[in-house]
C-alpha cells in the first residue's frame, strides 16, 4: 500500500485500520473530513482564538495534499504519526505545526501561542506558565541567540536534552486526540473479532 506522506503505516495493525476506518466513515460518510467536521470529530467546541488557530494549523499539516480535506489515508498517516512515530519524526511534525507563518523558523510568539493553545485544549495544570516554558525552550535550544528556532536547532538540541524532550513530548503530545478515536472506535465485542 503506497503512502505519499511517509508515515509508518505498516506499523499499524489491520485491526486498528479497520477500527479507524469504521470510526472515520461513521463520522464522515463522504470520506473527506472538513475543518468543521475535524473539530466536531474530536469534540473541540468553544475554542479560544489561539486554540482555534492551533487546530486549524494541525488540520493543515494533516491535509498532506492541501485540498482542504483530510481523507482516510491522511487520517491514518496522522494517527500513525501520533501513536507510532519515533521521536525525530514527531519533532519534525511539531516544528512544521509550530511554524505558523511557514517561514522555516519558530519565533517566541509562535511557540508561546502554540503552548497556550495546547494547554487550553488539554486542560492540564502545569508547574510553569506558558511564558516561562517558552523562555526555557529558547534559553536551551536557541544556540545562535537570534530569537528564532531553525528546524536544525529544534531537532538537534531537543533530542540532546532529555529533560526538555520529556517536557515537550508530555506538554505537546496529541494523545488526547488519538484517545478520542480509540475510546470511541468499537465496542469490546467487535474488537475481539479483528
Amino acid at each position: 500500500m503506497g503512502n505519499a506522506s511517509g508515515a509508518a503505516v505498516e506499523e499499524i495493525t489491520a485491526c486498528e485500520i479497520h477500527q479507524w476506518y469504521r470510526k472515520f466513515m461513521t463520522e464522515c460518510p463522504s470520506g473527506q473530513l472538513t475543518l468543521y467536521e475535524f473539530k466536531q470529530f474530536f469534540g473541540l467546541k468553544d475554542l479560544s482564538p489561539g486554540a482555534n488557530a492551533y487546530i486549524e494549523q494541525m488540520f493543515e499539516t494533516f491535509d498532506v495534499n492541501k485540498d482542504g480535506y483530510i481523507d482516510f489515508m491522511e487520517y491514518v498517516a496522522a494517527l500513525s504519526l501520533v501513536l507510532k512515530a519515533k521521536v525525530g519524526k514527531k519533532l519534525k511534525w511539531y516544528f512544521k505545526l509550530y511554524d505558523m507563518d511557514g517561514n522555516g523558523s519558530i519565533d517566541r510568539g509562535e511557540l508561546l501561542n502554540i503552548i497556550k493553545a495546547i494547554r487550553a485544549i488539554n486542560g492540564c495544570k502545569h508547574d510553569t506558565t506558558a511564558e516561562e516554558f517558552t523562555n526555557m525552550v529558547f534559553e536551551k535550544i536557541d544556540i545562535n541567540s537570534d530569537g528564532e528556532l531553525s528546524m536544525e536547532e529544534f531537532l538537534d538540541e531537543v533530542q540532546k536534552d532529555e529533560l526538555l524532550l520529556d517536557i515537550l513530548t508530555q506538554s505537546l503530545d496529541l494523545y488526547h486526540i488519538a484517545g478520542v478515536i480509540q475510546s470511541n472506535s468499537q465496542p469490546e465485542s467487535q474488537e475481539e473479532e479483528c
